[in-house]
C-alpha cells in the first residue's frame, strides 16, 4: 500500500452569501467546510492518492458534520479529536470584476485553539506516513497549536517522514502572545520543502532579496536556504490578477541551486479562488511523487491550481487526468463526450 500524506490543522464551517451577493443583502447562506492544510488531504485524495488530517473538533453535530465533510473525501480521519465547544466559522463575500471578494472570520476560542498536545501520538499517527505537511496558520492559532506542530515535525525527522510547510503569515492571527518571528523559524527549520514568497520571508525571517537581484524569488530563496539547510526546496505562485474573475498565475521552484518556472495560466472566469494555494501545494507533493523532474511536478501543480479556481468550494476536486489534459495544452474548457 501507498504511505500516507499527512496534514495537521484547523477545518472550519465556511458560510456565502449565493449569486455573488454582499452579506446585507443576503437570506441565507451556503455551508461547505476547509481549512488549508486538510484542503491538501483531500486534493490527494482525488488525485489518487491516501491522506489522513489531524485535528480537533467540538464533540457536537457541527463538529461530526465538519469531520465527515472530509472524510466523504476519503481522507482518513480516525487520529481526530472530539474535544471543545465550537468550531471556527468564516464568511465569504464572493467579489466579481472589480470588487474584491472578502472574509470575515469568527474563529475565536475554537475546539483546535484550545487542544492539548498530548492529545496526539505522533509516532502512531506518522506510521504508516510518507510525508508530513503543515501551514503557518496551524502554529498561529495557540500556543498549545504551535506546541503540537512542533512535536509533529520532530517526530517525522525522527521518523525521516518528508515534512513541508505553506508559511502562509497571517499577522492579524498571532494573538496569544507569541510572535510569528520567535516562533515559526524553528519549526521552518525542520522542513524540506516551503512554499515561500518574498514578503513572507522578509516578514518572518528578516529575509530580503538582493536589491537590483535578476531574479528576487532566486535571491530569497538562496538566503532562506542557507539559513535553513534542512530545507531542499522552495516554492511558489506568482499572480496576475486582472480582476476578481480574471487570474493569471504561474508556479516557480527553487531546487538545487536551480530556478524553474511554469508559463501563465489564464484564469477566466474565476470561479472560486479559495483553496488555490492549496492546490498547488497538493499537485506539487503529487508530482514530487509521480515525475522525475521538477519541470513535470511543478506544471502539475500549476494546472491543479489553475482548476482549482473554477471550482466552488475550498477542496481541488481533480483528478490526475483531468490535471494532465491542462498540462497538454488542453485549455479551452471543450466539452468532453
Amino acid at each position: 500500500m501507498m504511505k500516507q500524506v499527512v496534514t495537521f490543522g484547523e477545518i472550519m464551517m465556511r458560510l456565502s452569501p449565493p449569486l455573488h451577493y454582499r452579506i446585507p443583502q443576503a437570506s441565507s447562506l451556503e455551508i461547505t467546510y476547509g481549512g488549508g492544510d486538510a484542503n491538501v488531504g483531500a486534493a490527494l485524495v482525488h488525485l489518487g492518492m491516501p491522506a489522513a488530517h489531524v485535528g480537533c473538533f467540538p464533540d457536537n453535530a457541527v463538529g461530526h458534520a465538519a469531520a465527515q465533510a472530509f472524510q466523504s473525501h476519503g481522507v482518513d480521519m480516525s487520529h481526530c479529536v472530539f474535544r471543545g465547544e465550537r468550531l471556527g466559522l468564516y464568511f465569504l463575500e464572493v467579489g466579481a470584476s472589480l470588487r474584491a471578494s472578502r472574509i470575515v472570520y469568527d474563529r475565536y476560542n475554537s475546539a483546535f485553539a484550545n487542544l492539548q498536545p498530548e492529545w496526539f501520538n505522533w509516532d502512531e499517527i506518522l506510521k504508516n506516513a510518507q510525508w508530513l505537511h503543515w501551514t503557518g496558520i496551524t502554529p498561529a492559532i495557540s500556543a498549545s497549536a504551535a506546541q503540537a506542530t512542533r512535536e509533529a515535525i520532530q517526530a517525522a525527522r525522527r521518523l525521516g517522514i518528508m515534512v513541508s510547510a505553506d508559511v502562509n503569515y497571517r499577522r492579524n492571527l498571532w494573538q496569544y502572545g507569541q510572535k510569528a518571528q520567535d516562533v515559526m523559524p524553528e519549526l521552518v527549520a525542520g522542513c524540506d520543502m516551503v512554499v515561500c514568497t518574498e514578503g513572507d520571508a522578509a516578514d518572518l525571517f528578516g529575509i530580503k532579496a538582493d536589491e537590483g537581484a535578476e531574479n528576487s524569488f532566486v535571491s530569497m530563496s538562496e538566503k532562506l536556504i542557507a539559513q535553513f539547510p534542512q530545507i531542499k526546496q522552495v516554492i511558489a505562485t506568482r499572480r496576475k490578477t486582472q480582476s476578481a474573475s480574471h487570474e493569471r498565475i504561474k508556479g516557480m521552484a527553487y531546487v538545487e541551486g536551480a530556478y524553474h518556472q511554469t508559463q501563465y495560466f489564464d484564469i477566466n472566469p474565476v470561479v472560486d479562488r479559495i483553496g488555490g494555494g492549496d492546490s498547488f501545494i497538493s499537485g506539487y507533493i503529487y508530482g514530487q511523487l509521480h515525475y522525475p523532474t521538477v519541470e513535470e511536478a511543478l506544471t502539475f501543480a500549476t494546472a491543479a491550481s489553475a482548476l482549482k479556481h473554477t471550482i466552488h468550494g475550498d477542496v481541488n476536486l481533480v483528478t490526475a487526468a483531468e490535471v494532465e489534459h491542462i498540462m497538454a495544452g488542453n485549455t479551452t474548457g471543450r466539452l468532453l463526450r
